[in-house]
């Protein structure tokens, strides 16, 4: 197994930019719809996922799911690609790697 690119942060004191860019991240996973959005799709089988197969699961509205799904794309957890009408929606392992890094002890 490979080390992790960044120290936890309870081995070494965290960089102020660092501790932003985290910050930011864990803040988008502080709702509890957008963490449920996450996991669903972490964990499609598929590897991706429609936007139009989230929005029964989470039970909100279509733009409020896209929303949720913006902010998790600007924190780096995500990533889409068009596909005519829909967007299909990615976890980005490597981000949720360091994030996990992070709180390693």
């Amino acid at each position: 197994m490979s080390e992790p690119c960044c120290g936890s942060m309870l081995q070494s004191a965290l960089s102020e930019a660092e501790a932003g860019e985290h910050a930011a991240a864990f803040a988008a996973l502080g709702d509890p719809a957008r963490l449920r959005l996450l996991s669903l799709i972490a964990t499609a089988p598929a590897g991706e996922v429609c936007v139009c197969d989230l929005v029964e699961p989470i039970g909100k509205s279509q733009p409020t799911v896209s929303h949720h799904l913006k902010v998790l794309g600007d924190a780096g957890l995500v990533t889409h690609e068009r596909r005519g009408r829909w967007a299909w929606y990615r976890a980005v392992p490597e981000r949720l790697e360091l994030l996990r890094a992070v709180l390693q002890p």
